[in-house]
Parts: C-alpha cells; sequence; structure tokens
C-alpha cells in the first residue's frame, strides 16, 4: 500500500510539473492537475493538503535538481564556469520538465518572486563575483553573465534553440575573454 501511495503522490507531482512546464502556471490548477493525472480530487487531498503544497513539492524536487548542477559547474572555479552553468542549465530546461517547471516556481508553491530562477540567477552572480574584490569591472561581468543566462532561459521559453548547449556555448565563446581578462587582474 505504501508503494502504491508513493506513486500517486509522485504521479501528481508529474502532473502538475507537465501543466506548468509545457503551458502556464495558471494552467496547474484542481481539476486539471486531478485529470491529467488520473486520480480523485479526494486523492489529492489525501496526498497534499493544497494545489500549493503540491506545487512546492514541485519546486523542491526542482531546486534540488538545478542546485546539484550549480554546484557541478562552480566546483571548478574559473571563467568558464558561468558558461557551464548556463549550458549545464539550458540543457536541463531542455530536456527535463521538472526543471523546466520548477524554475517559474517559488518554494512556496506560488509564482510570486523569488522564484527558483531568481535565486539560480542571483547564486550566478556571487560565483561571478567570487572571494575576490569586488570592483566595478567585475560586478559588470556579474550582471552580464546574470542578463545572458536570463535571456537565455526566457527565450528558450519560445524557441528551444536557445536552450540547445551549441546556442549557449556560441555566445558564451564571444564573452569567455572578458571573464578570463577579469581573472588575470
Amino acid at each position: 500500500m505504501q508503494k502504491r501511495s508513493q506513486s500517486t503522490r509522485q504521479e501528481l507531482v508529474y502532473a502538475a510539473v507537465q501543466l506548468i512546464a509545457n503551458g502556464r502556471f495558471a494552467d496547474a490548477g484542481l481539476v486539471n492537475i486531478c485529470n491529467t493525472a488520473g486520480v480523485s480530487r479526494g486523492a489529492l487531498y489525501h496526498h497534499f493538503t493544497s494545489i500549493a503544497e503540491l506545487l512546492a513539492e514541485v519546486y523542491a524536487q526542482a531546486e534540488k535538481r538545478v542546485l546539484a548542477l550549480a554546484d557541478d559547474s562552480f566546483a571548478s572555479r574559473g571563467a568558464g564556469a558561468p558558461a557551464r552553468f548556463g549550458i549545464a542549465l539550458g540543457k536541463a530546461l531542455a530536456e527535463d520538465q521538472l526543471v523546466r517547471a520548477g524554475v517559474r516556481l517559488a518554494a512556496d508553491g506560488t509564482d510570486s518572486p523569488p522564484r527558483l530562477r531568481e535565486e539560480l540567477l542571483a547564486r550566478l552572480r556571487e560565483e561571478v563575483l567570487g572571494d575576490a574584490p569586488v570592483t566595478p569591472e567585475r560586478e559588470v561581468l556579474a550582471d552580464l553573465a546574470v542578463v545572458i543566462t536570463a535571456g537565455l532561459i526566457s527565450l528558450g521559453y519560445t524557441d528551444t534553440t536557445w536552450w540547445r548547449p551549441e546556442s549557449t556555448q556560441r555566445i558564451w565563446d564571444a564573452l569567455l575573454p572578458l571573464f578570463t581578462d577579469a581573472e588575470r587582474r
């Protein structure tokens, strides 16, 4: 029975993920989630006290995945770390509906800021600034990394070409000299 209960719970998470990843936040309403998961309203409320709690679980699972991507990308410091992160994130957005849905959510299961997307961008900025003294040039590079990554995330929702590793790599290849020069200083 425990196994079936866990399976139903995860089916509800996947239903919410599909609706948000491939549509809009508003699509993840009670009726749509239950219909997509093939369960009753009672089953949903047996596993989650509210839609917000269900969506908070989507956020939590997505957060775990993207933080692992960030940790891997920034494990070895250097000018290439922001590019590694951007490429890994784009690939995850293209291939993983959980990540695609999760970046649209806040920890409380709403679509209010700060969403996971903003949290990732803040982490990226912190990583670019690093432990080095903060200079105006370093702040501009951190902001540039955020703008590029945010733009690629947003553009990918309308055209997934922007999430492809080769698209992201091409852009970062043009920017890498700026980051490399800053590392040398």
